[in-house]
Protein backbone atom coordinates (compact mmCIF):
# COMPACT_ATOMS: atom_id res chain seq x y z
CA UNK A 1 0.00 0.00 0.00
CA UNK A 2 0.82 3.25 -0.91
CA UNK A 3 0.10 6.89 0.53
CA UNK A 4 0.76 10.61 -0.15
CA UNK A 5 2.88 12.66 1.89
CA UNK A 6 2.77 16.49 1.06
CA UNK A 7 6.23 17.92 1.31
CA UNK A 8 7.50 20.92 0.16
CA UNK A 9 9.43 21.81 -3.08
CA UNK A 10 12.28 22.58 -1.10
CA UNK A 11 12.08 19.16 1.24
CA UNK A 12 11.82 17.26 -2.03
CA UNK A 13 14.63 18.77 -3.58
CA UNK A 14 16.50 17.65 -0.45
CA UNK A 15 15.72 14.17 -0.65
CA UNK A 16 16.81 14.15 -4.33
CA UNK A 17 20.23 15.38 -3.13
CA UNK A 18 20.04 12.27 -0.64
CA UNK A 19 19.12 9.95 -2.92
CA UNK A 20 20.79 7.92 -5.93
CA UNK A 21 19.14 8.46 -9.47
CA UNK A 22 18.19 4.72 -8.90
CA UNK A 23 16.15 5.11 -5.51
CA UNK A 24 12.70 5.75 -4.81
CA UNK A 25 11.40 8.73 -2.42
CA UNK A 26 10.32 5.57 -0.53
CA UNK A 27 14.29 4.06 -0.36
CA UNK A 28 15.76 7.27 0.60
CA UNK A 29 13.27 8.69 3.48
CA UNK A 30 14.40 5.04 4.66
CA UNK A 31 17.71 5.33 4.51
CA UNK A 32 17.02 8.84 6.11
CA UNK A 33 15.33 7.35 9.21
CA UNK A 34 17.72 4.54 9.83
CA UNK A 35 20.43 7.21 9.97
CA UNK A 36 18.23 9.39 12.73
CA UNK A 37 17.56 6.12 14.90
CA UNK A 38 21.71 5.31 14.59
CA UNK A 39 22.28 9.18 15.74
CA UNK A 40 19.23 8.67 18.26
CA UNK A 41 21.12 5.50 19.67
CA UNK A 42 24.45 6.77 20.40
CA UNK A 43 23.31 10.53 21.58
CA UNK A 44 21.32 8.18 24.25
CA UNK A 45 24.74 6.04 25.02
CA UNK A 46 26.50 8.89 25.23
CA UNK A 47 23.56 10.32 27.76
CA UNK A 48 23.71 7.35 29.41
CA UNK A 49 27.84 7.55 29.77
CA UNK A 50 27.36 11.21 31.28
CA UNK A 51 24.73 10.71 34.00
CA UNK A 52 24.31 7.48 34.56
CA UNK A 53 26.05 5.54 37.64
CA UNK A 54 27.35 2.34 36.93
CA UNK A 55 27.61 -0.89 38.93
CA UNK A 56 30.21 -3.62 37.89
CA UNK A 57 29.02 -6.75 36.94
CA UNK A 58 30.69 -9.02 40.02
CA UNK A 59 28.68 -6.21 42.27
CA UNK A 60 25.20 -7.11 41.19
Amino acid sequence: MTTTIAVSEETRDMLKKLGRKDETYDEIIRKAIAIAWEKLFFERQEEILEKEEFVPIEEL
